[in-house]
């Protein structure tokens, strides 16, 4: 008995999850009108008319027939001209019905275009206003990659399938009312027929959602691989390791599981689909017998078998439509379940409103900060604290995974320290203007980003503010030591980088990294410039040069620079030495080489492979 009751409140459970899905139907239709209300007006008469024409054009159809039968009975010139004034208004009836018809593909095709764009524009300004911890979350990504897939057409036909519904209402009140003047059964015939298949196609289209969510992850797995198969940074990889043919099979063999459970199910919803379409068939010829009989017997005339006939038949097709608008509406709003789950995901508040410190030229401090990444126990930092002061440069140096990186996007607030503080002259970081805060501080990693744009405005991403301006440009580049080959160019820095547009040139790695580092000088306001190994590529000439030019421009200014190169770090006037995460050694390179540790270990292993 408890079982029973379990199941019952299961099933009002997953009725009631089911009925919220509609609730999408008006945000759909809210979402169409804000794209463009003029169109969904449009869209809405043209519907009310498709709707309520069939109907009227059938119920003309019998008058036809019945003023025909007239006619040819009395003989009379008058009787000949009704039936042609009862033709030509059928006539008009078909020629605004089609105009309707064709009315709504072009409303639908103009907003099906103009929606797909806004959608995406609200994903992406909602993937703007997101932390950085999400980007780094692969459940996340999944979630995205599932709003994206079908959230630019989805909309749209969850508005036209609403739509539709009211068409095929309307079309079904005015048909129901002509049948009733027949009998109340066929009403019931009518009805019943394609409730079955109404049920089977929800069904299947709940089960096509549950695919589409549970694989999600497989689906950006296959978009990575094409994207290692296709794109030219991958290239040389892909063809020196002869890692072709293995990334295909993987790709074909994702493929080929996806296949599988996509045929299974498109197989036993074709399979019920075909038989549920039998018993509307066999509802209609049924009718179709009885409406018959009905005729023989004189009961109705010919014009109402003719209409009565057109009705069920339209009705029936109707009815189902209608049906199949609900399934589908349904399916649309399990899919538009992700768009907005994506949408709604909970955005960070604003942090911070000062634009000032409250202790003038103190610098920056760490102050005991430790940070552990999300889903991870080791934290990366652990108690890390150290003193900055206006117009000093420090040196970071640390193994790979010693958390380098991660200092430095905790003071650019990427993240927020699990604890302890990080204070800007005397001020708590959190406590900051968020774009006072990034004018203030001009940064490039070490995974900096080559866009496929043109020498100045690779450049000019450093400040977006000034993004197009030439003097800026010079400026930053002369700064960053690349003026010289960025004047050899085809077109100085008009010269579009990068090989996916045409007349593209691709750079060194080491001319890249001079780019990056202009970048970080186009911030003209910025007090702290932060390098994470600004000259990995570089060879040991350009790398002098570079650093004195770097002193040279930023003696009134904060610099902290990561690097595994000594030759650099020791002209810093402080060092921190990092190691799992702590704070092992600090000083200048005359200090640390003193205390004989971790730092001059490594300094004398690095300086006896230049002997």
């Amino acid at each position: 008995m408890a079982e029973r009751k379990q199941r019952i409140w299961q099933r009002l459970r997953d009725l009631k999850r089911s009925l919220t899905i509609y609730q999408y139907g008006r945000r759909a239709v809210e979402l169409v009108w804000e794209t463009d209300w003029r169109l969904t007006l449009a869209l809405g008469v043209l519907t009310i008319l498709a709707g309520l024409l069939p109907a009227a054009i059938a119920y003309v159809g019998k008058l036809i027939v019945d003023s025909v039968v007239q006619a040819a009975q009395s003989g009379l010139r008058g009787d000949r001209l009704m039936s042609l004034s009862y033709l030509g208004l059928e006539a008009i009836l078909v020629a605004l019905l089609a105009g309707g018809r064709q009315g709504l593909t072009l409303c639908q095709s103009l907003l099906r275009v103009l929606l797909g764009q806004k959608v995406n524009v609200l994903i992406l300004e909602k993937a703007l206003t997101l932390d950085l911890t999400h980007f780094e979350d692969s459940e996340f990504y999944d979630k995205m990659t599932r709003a994206r897939r079908e959230a630019s057409n989805r909309p749209l036909s969850m508005a036209n399938r609403t739509f539709g519904l009211v068409q095929d209402s309307l079309s079904l009140i005015t048909y129901g009312g002509l049948l009733l003047q027949f009998s109340g059964w066929a009403v019931v015939m009518l009805l019943g027929a394609t409730i079955p298949a109404f049920v089977a196609e929800t069904y299947f289209a709940g089960a096509a959602f549950r695919l589409f969510k549970w694989r999600s992850p497989e689906t950006r797995q296959q978009t990575y691989l094409e994207v290692l198969l296709a794109r030219e940074d991958y290239a040389k990889e892909v063809k020196l390791f002869q890692l072709g043919p293995m990334l295909l099979q993987r790709y074909q063999a994702i493929f080929r599981r996806l296949y599988a459970e996509d045929r299974d199910l498109t197989i036993r919803r074709s399979g019920w689909s075909f038989g549920l379409s039998l018993l509307s068939t066999a509802a209609f010829y049924a009718a179709y017998c009885w409406i018959l009989l009905e005729a023989i017997a004189g009961r109705i005339s010919l014009g109402d078998l003719t209409m009565y006939l057109t009705v069920f038949r339209q009705g029936q097709t109707t009815f189902a439509s209608g049906l199949s608008s609900v399934g589908g509406m349904y399916e649309d709003g399990l899919y538009l379940s992700n768009l907005y789950e994506f949408l709604e995901q909970p955005v960070p508040l604003a942090q911070g409103y000062a634009h000032s410190g409250l202790i003038a030229e103190d610098g920056l401090r760490f102050e005991a900060v430790s940070f552990t990444y999300p889903g991870s126990d080791q934290p990366a930092l652990q108690q890390v604290s150290f003193h900055l002061q206006p117009g000093q440069k420090l040196a970071i140096v640390g193994e790979n995974g010693s958390g380098k990186t991660t200092l430095i996007k905790l003071l650019t607030r990427l993240y927020t320290p699990t604890a302890g503080k990080i204070l800007l002259d005397g001020r708590d970081l959190q406590d900051w203007d968020g774009e006072v805060l990034k004018r203030r501080i001009g940064v490039i990693f070490q995974d900096f980003t080559r866009y496929q744009f043109t020498v100045g405005e690779n450049i000019g991403v450093g400040d977006v503010k000034y993004f197009e301006a030439g003097d800026r440009w010079r400026s930053a580049a002369d700064k960053g030591t690349a003026t010289p080959f960025v004047e050899s160019l085809p077109e100085g820095f008009q010269t579009q980088l990068g090989r996916w547009f045409k007349n593209g040139q691709e750079l060194s790695g080491g001319q890249w990294q001079k780019i990056a580092l202009s970048r970080a000088f186009m911030r003209t306001s910025a007090d702290i410039l932060v390098l994470d190994e600004p000259t990995s590529a570089m060879d040991a000439e350009a790398e002098v040069k570079l650093f004195d030019q770097f002193r040279a421009v930023t003696q009134d200014q904060m610099a902290i620079l990561i690097s595994h190169r000594f030759s650099t770090v020791r002209r810093a006037d402080q060092i921190i030495v990092l190691s799992a995460g702590k704070l092992v050694e600090q000083g200048t390179h005359e200090d640390l080489l003193q205390q004989n540790g971790r730092y001059a270990h490594l300094f004398r292993l690095q300086a006896a492979g230049y002997q």
